[in-house]
């Protein structure tokens, strides 16, 4: 019978051990454990995540993206007054509208702008794991990169064509990288913070054509306004 991790401290005592000055940070909060590896790093350590017996994660159950272009920035974070009007109105959060969007995000080349987050589950120890890998912006027109991990989890495979569809992340090795939410000529990465919320464009059927074609977006981008109800 398999010997069960008993806790996340446990847990990181184990990875510290295996792993070492790989692990940048580690994180332990509501009974689960958090490790941040650099993104040069990842198929190593994954390696050594799927593979060690002291371990040996067998299955990644998800993968995932933020974008932290503008983290922090919001215009709901007020006392709720008669100046929510205003609020629903002028923009003043990211993806709003295209022309304001450059003024409320950080530079696309930010550093640091996306983390990706694996969510790793050991059959074998009865242990979660979240490991975390951050990569820069977009620079000189080259999209961010890390390796895949679908030689090592072959499960792997459809997270990793969704954090490209969503964030426009791409995963080096990859056996089949393209989109699996949006269609073809879909522009844009609906995830991205700096992508408006009425998009960029819109899908009709054309009754002329007899086919399905792009247009430019046609509805308003706004924001409903929160009612409120005073008494007296």
């Amino acid at each position: 019978m398999a010997k069960f991790i008993r806790n996340p401290e446990e847990l990181l005592e184990t990875l510290e051990s295996t792993l070492g000055d790989k692990i940048l940070k580690s994180v332990l909060q509501y009974g689960e454990l958090t490790i941040t590896i650099a993104s040069n790093n990842v198929h190593e350590v994954m390696e050594v995540l799927a593979h060690n017996e002291a371990i040996k994660f067998e299955q990644v159950t998800d993968i995932t993206a933020v974008d932290y272009a503008a983290y922090g920035l919001t215009e709901w974070d007020v006392e709720a007054s008669n100046h929510g009007f205003s609020r629903g109105t002028t923009p003043q959060a990211v993806g709003r509208a295209g022309e304001h969007l450059e003024a409320t995000a950080y530079k696309a080349s930010m550093s640091e702008r996306f983390a990706v987050v694996y969510h790793l589950l050991s059959l074998s120890h009865n242990a979660r794991l979240r490991v975390k890998c951050y990569l820069d912006g977009e620079q000189n027109n080259v999209i961010p990169m890390v390796d895949s991990v679908t030689d090592i989890w072959s499960g792997a495979n459809w997270y990793e064509r969704e954090v490209f569809d969503m964030f426009g992340i791409a995963f080096k090795n990859h056996p089949d990288l393209r989109r699996i939410l949006t269609d073809y000529g879909f522009i844009g990465h609906p995830l991205r913070k700096d992508f408006p919320l009425t998009g960029n464009v819109e899908v009709i059927y054309d009754e002329e054509l007899r086919r399905v074609v792009y247009q430019p977006v046609s509805i308003e981008s706004r924001v409903n306004i929160p009612r409120m109800i005073r008494k007296g």
